[in-house]
């Protein structure tokens, strides 16, 4: 998500039940999961609605002229 020169990235998965959260709608700085409704926090991944309580991963972005870099963490050689 863009709100003006910042850009958030979070894991497309809800902690609940593993659905993506890029299917859901966001409005302001939040994501809503479209199978049990849970509620995420774009800049800090928190939690914010039942029936999910664990927050998902936040990674670090970085724009670049045109480009948005995304710092994901070391999926290893093999991954």
């Amino acid at each position: 998500m863009r709100d003006g020169d910042t850009v958030y990235c979070i894991q497309d998965w809800c902690s609940h039940a593993e659905i993506p959260l890029s299917d859901g709608d966001v409005e302001g700085c939040e994501i809503e999961c479209f199978l049990h409704g849970s509620r995420f926090d774009l800049r800090t991944g928190k939690a914010l609605g039942l029936p999910a309580t664990e927050p998902v991963p936040v990674y670090q972005t970085k724009i670049e002229g045109e480009t948005v870099w995304v710092d994901l963490p070391n999926q290893g050689e093999n991954a």
